[in-house]
């Protein structure tokens, strides 16, 4: 009798796990560092903090006070909030360069069987306060997710939701050119871009939003997912653009989009061209990638000494047509759940807590970009690389007659006699 109501007990606990895993929690918590808190004494949660988010300058990171009426708008519109600051040493000729700078994730606003106008208003709607937000926290530079204005349909390969494609200086632009000049504020908005110049091609493209209302310019994502049956190249292939840096007044910037955060090359590239703040505006669901996700961003910030903003979407989104996946599973009509999770990673390998796994989001921080330099002062990893040799292997690499520089044992093939 008494196994029996352990043995109910047990499942009790794990349907519990399944349904907190089912709505997106951790266990019913908004994320891994909340659950940490809240079960941990607090000497024991300052050790795992510090051995999880590392430290900064040698402490760890600081929370950001917030004003009042944004916790009221966080309130009021239902949406996690944070903010944390990442110090430099203080230098003798130079003065701090501190930047403020956020990060939103948002789930989509109405079901996919609205009409795509109600769809993208309502998505407006519901972002613009946590942009207003932003604003009123002073932030000078905003990242939105990857193709924010619309669901996330690539992964139905269905061409309707190519209606939601727009120019570079379309409705989502325009919208979010008011709010760049309205709080002097640089935004970063990824869109799903039909260029009508060159025979309405769609690319799925970062505008990048100075902090005057302009457009600065534009970066195309460089790398095409095909797993499985999800394939991005459906709708748009890979871009044109190279790996652009933009001087902005608030440092230099660039967005290496979604799937490229896989490629180190690409975080090399963006470092060469002088980046001091990446953002990885992204669209990746748990079972595909959440291993990776605190990970790769990181190790990005640590390798190439400049900071790293990881923004991903929450919610599960539902289309009207199942779709397969070719992992031999049968059809279903979602993609999986967009964990969110969205955190910044530093040059001296510290990271900030993430935001909510389920719910919309502003993660705002203050940034020394001082603290690049005194990294790639303090690793040498620049002065230390081989880039001569890596050119060499590259250029041997890409010839058809190319073969890999193996040594082999020459007893390795001898027959024993």
């Amino acid at each position: 009798m008494e196994k029996t109501s352990e043995t109910n007990a047990t499942n009790g606990e794990l349907k519990d796990v399944k349904d907190a895993i089912n709505n997106g929690s951790v266990c019913g918590y908004d994320s891994l560092h909340q659950l940490l808190a809240q079960n941990l004494k607090p000497e024991l949660f300052q050790e795992v903090s510090r051995m999880l988010l590392g430290l900064n300058c040698g402490k760890l990171l600081q929370s950001i006070s917030i004003a009042e009426p944004v916790k009221s708008l966080s309130l009021k519109h239902d949406f996690d909030l944070q903010a944390y600051s990442f110090h430099a040493d203080k230098e003798s000729f130079r003065e701090s360069r501190i930047v403020r700078v956020g990060l939103i994730q948002n789930s989509i606003a109405l079901p996919t069987t609205a009409p795509f106008s109600d769809q993208k208003r309502a998505i407006f709607e519901k972002v613009k306060p946590i942009v207003d937000a932003a604003g009123a926290s002073g932030v000078n530079i905003l990242c939105l997710q990857e193709a924010w204005m619309m669901p996330f349909a690539f992964c139905t390969r269905e061409k309707k939701w190519c209606e939601f494609a727009e120019p570079l200086d379309g409705e989502s632009t325009r919208f979010l050119q008011d709010l760049a000049l309205r709080y002097n504020m640089v935004i970063i908005s990824s869109i799903l871009e039909r260029d009508v110049s060159h025979g309405d091609t769609l690319w799925n493209t970062a505008v990048v939003i100075g902090n005057h209302g302009n457009i600065i310019g534009k970066h195309r994502k460089n790398h095409i997912p095909r797993v499985g049956d999800f394939n991005e190249s459906t709708y748009y292939m890979e871009g044109n653009t190279g790996h652009p840096v933009f001087e902005t007044t608030y440092g230099k910037i660039a967005v290496n989009i979604c799937y490229g955060r896989h490629h180190p090359l690409n975080w090399l590239a963006f470092g060469l061209n002088g980046a001091e703040i990446v953002f990885n505006p992204s669209a990746t669901v748990g079972e595909l990638s959440e291993p990776m996700w605190p990970i790769e961003a990181r190790n990005a910030a640590i390798a190439n000494s400049y900071f790293v903003g990881s923004i991903n979407r929450v919610g599960t989104e539902t289309f009207p047509n199942p779709f397969t996946s070719g992992d031999g599973k049968p059809q279903h009509a979602d993609f999986g759940h967009f964990y969110g999770s969205s955190h910044f990673s530093a040059p001296d390998a510290s990271c900030t807590p993430s935001l909510s796994r389920f719910r919309d989001g502003l993660l705002i921080s203050d940034m020394d970009l001082n603290l690049c330099r005194q990294l790639k002062d303090k690793w040498g990893f620049r002065m230390t690389a081989r880039y001569e040799m890596y050119a060499e292997t590259l250029a041997r690499y890409l010839k058809p007659d190319f073969k890999p520089q193996v040594i082999s044992d020459p007893l390795l093939h001898k027959k024993a006699t």
